[in-house]
């Protein structure tokens, strides 16, 4: 028998024998307070240096307080088919950002998603980009990020987790915890991002609210305290209790599809009328039961360890349905930390000295220095590029989480891959709203903007404004673990096929390789993480720039860079320790070797140090 469920089991004898059962003291919490008290704590520094200290700033671009207290951004992760893009739609219908929610796999009369607004993920029914979707609700702006959930596309998740200061993690009722769930927990927790649960598909089968939650914290450590129960499951799925109000909300499925749920609240304590509205007898009695092992069995909802990440509130409901979710955007405005600083370095134009070598000990760190929202200066860090979100125009977006300061049209700023002295014209920003933009004048710390790309501003870059340069943590790519060459079999097309090649590459999700000493004549060679990455870019390429393109897959399964240059790269040729590994360059023609298994990559790893080999890469300086 699971944990809480045995817990429960021994709640409910302890209760009928006249016992106490007692467990850690409850104590008070004040949401507000907790949320002004720890929204710049150190806890959320994306480096390892501690503590750090504030950089001074002017005031030139410093944003007002009550901007930055009303913003709120959360990142939806979750394992393929857990209802992600479906959560999207609904806290958008419910937010008011739409007046009907599409559908991931629409019938006839229904629209499609606004987050899946790609050709391939309609047909698909899959999210194959993160999205940014911002709305006002309830005097807050809301920044939405939802990710894609197939493990081929976890590196733009990865990306657009390092914007986000919330997470939520959205489980299937009937299966629990899945692979990739597990994975992208990690990537929250290594982020010490506060995490939301929510059990989603409750009107179908599902397992006991018990048993999910003795899951997630014997796997995870995470504790969790459930703010919304549900009351039955499947087609006996009723309603919620609210936790924290003692209110029941009973729902009732819409009359138009895609419309809001219609509910009635009841008081906990107004047994007669639950009773009639539940309508089954053994759900009310286990509803009241629930409710008072849980007061009993659970520690308090401590917004400290919220906030540290180790206890996660707990939502049920079911995303198709509309049940329980906007109960979960009012309590996320209410429990969600607003924007949070991101640990930086200081940058100058010095060359940098060669590390010492490995015998005389440690590499020198560059010490971070903290950047709260209300630094006096605008800065912020791209963490996705975008080709055609319109294509008629062939444009190019970077998305620019804002760290600190206001963003103003027209501004100039620093750019932390080129010299000091060479300042970047932002002529425009974009809000964000999947595929639709509306031109912004103004933007604020936790905003999520468009900038225009002319090819300047890559993954991991840091825009600033003011005298002094800043650099965030960069976001580097992934190893691939999938190599084909890829083909034009039209010449006459070969214009519009390299342009679609350079822009959609641009993007990040693919990279691209080339044989060693190849200046450009040759055979281009695309790398990913996964499979479904190349049927994209072949899929977008026939779309967007109407060609068509031949893959012709390698049988290589990963990359490692050769930090110590070519070089290093000759001598280990020379010396005949590359037997068997092809040699290429990427794109700033930086050497790559591929490689068929793990173990030739790392017993050369270990054998020729000086190569000094990564499985990641990095944009190198504009100027370089």
């Amino acid at each position: 028998m699971k944990l809480y469920a045995l817990y429960a089991v021994l709640a409910m004898a302890s209760r009928r024998l006249g016992l106490v059962v007692a467990f850690q003291p409850s104590a008070s919490f004040s949401v507000h307070n907790e949320l002004h008290r720890h929204s710049n704590t150190e806890l959320f520094s994306t480096t390892e240096e501690a503590p750090a200290t504030a950089v001074a700033g002017t005031s030139d671009y410093k944003a007002p307080q009550a901007e930055i207290d009303r913003r709120r951004n959360l990142a939806i992760i979750s394992h393929p088919d857990s209802g992600k893009t479906t959560m999207t739609e609904k806290l958008l219908l419910y937010g008011g950002a739409l007046q009907q929610a599409g559908a991931v796999r629409q019938k006839a009369e229904q629209r499609a998603t606004a987050s899946d607004f790609m050709e391939m993920e309609q047909e698909r029914g899959i999210s194959i980009s993160s999205t940014v979707m911002n709305f006002d609700y309830e005097g807050l702006r809301i920044n939405i990020l939802d990710t894609p959930g197939h493990q081929d596309f976890s590196e733009d998740t990865y990306r657009a987790l390092a914007a986000a200061d919330n997470a939520v993690m959205l489980l299937d009722g009937a299966k629990g915890l899945e692979p990739q769930t597990r994975k992208l927990f990690e990537v929250c927790r290594m982020r010490n991002l506060p995490l939301f649960t929510f059990v989603n598909k409750l009107d179908r089968p599902a397992l006991t609210p018990y048993e999910l939650m003795d899951e997630i914290e014997s796997e995870f450590g995470l504790e969790t305290h459930p703010i919304l129960w549900p009351i039955g499951d499947g087609d006996r799925f009723k309603g919620v209790l609210d936790r924290l109000t003692n209110i029941v909300h009973i729902y009732q499925k819409p009359a138009k599809r895609g419309a809001k749920a219609e509910v009635v609240e009841v008081p906990l304590e107004d047994e007669a009328r639950l009773k009639e509205l539940i309508g089954d007898e053994e759900l009310f009695d286990k509803l009241q039961e629930d409710a008072e092992i849980l007061e009993e069995l659970l520690n308090p909802l401590d917004m400290d360890r919220v906030l540290a990440a180790d206890q996660s509130p707990l939502f049920f409901g079911s995303a198709m349905t509309n049940f329980g979710v906007q109960l979960f955007l009012d309590k996320f405005c209410e429990m969600g930390v607003k924007p949070v600083g991101r640990t930086a370095v200081k940058k100058d134009d010095k060359p940098k000295k060669k590390k010492a070598a490995a015998s005389e000990g440690e590499e020198e760190k560059e010490k971070g220095e903290l950047v709260p929202p209300e630094f006096g200066e605008f800065s912020g860090f791209v963490f996705k590029t975008q080709a055609n979100l319109d294509p008629k125009h062939r444009d190019r977006l970077a998305y620019v989480r804002i760290v600190s300061g206001i963003y103003e049209k027209g501004m100039k700023v620093g750019h932390s891959r080129s010299k000091q002295s060479k300042k970047y014209n932002l002529a425009q920003a974009q809000a964000l709203f999947g595929n639709d933009r509306d031109a912004v004048a103004e933007a604020y710390p936790g905003d999520v903007i468009g900038i225009n790309n002319p090819g300047n501003f890559a993954i991991g870059d840091t825009l600033y404004s003011g005298k002094e340069a800043l650099a965030y943590p960069g976001i580097p790519s992934f190893s691939p673990e999938k190599f084909a060459y890829i083909r034009n079999p039209n010449p006459s097309t070969y214009k519009a096929f390299q342009k679609g090649l350079d822009q959609l590459l641009d993007e990040g999700a693919v990279q691209c390789l080339r044989q060693r000493n190849d200046e450009g004549g040759g055979p281009l060679m695309l790398a990913a993480v996964g499979q479904l990455q190349f049927e994209v870019v072949q899929a977008r390429l026939q779309s967007e720039y109407g060609v068509e393109s031949l893959l012709e897959p390698l049988t290589y399964t990963l990359a490692r860079w050769v930090d110590g240059g070519w070089d290093a790269l000759e001598k280990a040729d020379a010396d005949g320790k590359l037997f068997g590994i092809l040699i290429v360059q990427d794109r700033w023609k930086r050497p790559v070797l591929l490689f068929r298994n793990d173990w030739k990559a790392e017993s050369l790893a270990q054998e020729e140090k000086y190569l000094e080999l990564k499985p990641w890469s990095s944009p190198p300086s504009v100027d370089d």
